[in-house]
């Protein structure tokens, strides 16, 4: 048998290479190869940033849909200031004209909306041949009647504004301090008066006047004699 015990030693030096390698991959690089920490600097600088950046999103995301509600809610009340308007109390007077043809003819022609003003519910019974208009937050309403007997103060010498071809007769009490006044059509035979508040402006007469000429005739005007 060989004593020659070189190819051994071939194998033990070739089997103690892999604990060689192990322990050069966990020694502790030296000089240039030592890797570089980290930039905590800028990784804390990012987190802060996150930080104070979260509270804001937050802010926003909730803000959001409170906006929307508290919209909602503004819309709503601007609603119900138009629906909760009080039903419309107007006293009776005589009207022997009310249920003729020219009134029957006549509020079917007059408008819904008169500038701002809606027409408004009346308190039942209501006047016949009457309608009216109001704000929306109530207020001074704008009034027709239909059928009215003659003013007594339309006289031959009474003043008369025309307006689009219809001829009215102001009736005002210039000592009560009242803020309306009311005008009387006199030239279709059945008088129409029209109650107004000043601060609605000449808006209702124009378009009463509108409604009145599309339906009610012309006729002669009939005033009362001057009074000795």
């Amino acid at each position: 048998m060989s004593n020659d015990t070189r190819g051994n030693e071939a194998d033990h030096s070739d089997a103690a290479l892999p604990e060689q390698a192990t322990d050069a991959t966990d020694a502790e690089p030296t000089g240039d190869a030592r890797p570089e920490p980290a930039n905590t600097a800028d990784a804390a600088s990012d987190e802060d940033y996150g930080m104070r950046r979260s509270p804001a999103l937050i802010a926003t995301a909730v803000a959001l849909p409170v906006a929307l509600v508290v919209g909602l809610i503004v819309m709503g009340v601007l609603a119900n200031r138009h629906h909760s308007r009080d039903p419309l109390a107007l006293g009776a007077v005589p009207a022997p004209a009310a249920a003729g043809p020219e009134c029957t003819a006549l509020f079917p022609a007059l408008p819904d909306k008169i500038g701002d003003y809606t027409t408004a519910e009346l308190v039942q019974p209501a006047p016949p041949a009457t309608h009216a208009w109001q704000l929306p937050d109530g207020g001074d309403p704008i009034v027709v009647r239909c059928g009215l007997d003659r003013p007594l103060e339309f006289t031959k010498s009474s003043p008369l504004q025309v307006v689009n071809g219809v001829n009215w007769f102001e009736l005002r009490d210039q000592t009560s301090g009242v803020t309306s006044g009311t005008w009387w059509a006199v030239d279709r035979g059945t008088y129409v008066a029209l109650t107004t508040p000043d601060n609605a402006g000449a808006t209702p007469l124009q378009e009463v006047s509108e409604a009145i000429k599309k339906a009610m005739p012309e006729k002669p005007l009939d005033p009362n004699p001057i009074p000795n």
